[in-house]
């Protein structure tokens, strides 16, 4: 029977991998790579069932899992969070802050929703986590960032300004951090298509949208979760070892069309 953790060019065997917002989409495709390369995961979300079903296919790879609910957007909820997790898997290695609010519309909430969950839950898990990634020689903080951040946009102004600040936050933070030899990087997935996800409901909803944007992205076909997941392997790897303070781009080349 072939080893389940044997399509992973990757080693996180004793690796310790916390995924804020890890239940779905990109997020899950992350912590199940992770769990594939050998790590103990945990992950959160607001969602039970999602969570849960997460849980399952991690344990799947024969790894350890944690699993809490916790709102990103509120920092008590967070803080619990981070002290679990290190707790359950005695310590943090590698802390991906991953979730959205989603803040497209340009009223007061979107804005918020992108402020308080994309921004300020990636500051508050990496200021809570710290104590515990300084205690580790594999320190890494891994952020989700988004090729928006790096193009003016006509709709989602707001969602785009809140992910140049995390692209932002990103360099200063390595900077930062640098003398403690945790690194601090970002991806910036382009289009990622998966089921009821954004680009989903879009191509049943927005049929003429989703055709539009398909046609500029050079590589033909919408980004997979799975995309993201293997460059964030990459970056928490010690391939990556002398990569810090970077925003990657994986977008089959959908940002070099503006």
């Amino acid at each position: 029977m072939t080893d389940a953790r044997s399509a992973t060019p990757f080693d996180f065997n004793g690796r310790r991998v916390v995924v804020a917002g890890g239940s779905r989409g990109i997020g899950r495709s992350i912590a199940l790579a992770f769990a594939q390369a050998g790590a103990t995961v945990s992950i959160c979300a607001r969602g039970v069932e999602a969570l849960e079903q997460t849980r399952n296919d991690i344990v799947a790879f024969g790894a350890v899992a944690h699993v809490q609910t916790c709102d990103l957007a509120d920092g008590a909820s967070i803080e619990r969070y981070i002290a679990d997790a290190a707790a359950a898997l005695g310590g943090i290695d590698v802390l991906v802050n991953n979730a959205s609010g989603y803040g497209f519309g340009d009223d007061d909430e979107s804005w918020l929703a992108g402020f308080n969950v994309d921004l300020m839950a990636a500051v508050r898990a990496s200021r809570f986590a710290l104590p515990h990634l300084e205690a580790s020689t594999h320190a890494c903080i891994l952020h989700t960032s988004s090729i928006a951040a790096f193009h003016p946009r006509v709709n989602g102004a707001g969602y785009a300004a809140i992910k140049a600040a995390l692209s932002q936050y990103t360099t200063s933070q390595a900077l930062a951090l640098a003398a403690k030899r945790i690194r601090v990087n970002a991806i910036a997935p382009g289009s990622i298509e998966f089921f009821d996800g954004l680009w989903d409901r879009r191509r049943r909803d927005e049929p003429q949208l989703y055709r539009a944007t398909l046609a500029k992205i050079p590589f033909g076909r919408f980004g997979t979760p799975e995309s993201i997941a293997h460059a964030a392997l990459f970056l928490a790897s010690p391939w990556a070892e002398w990569i810090t303070g970077q925003t990657l781009c994986v977008d089959g080349g959908q940002g070099l069309s503006g």
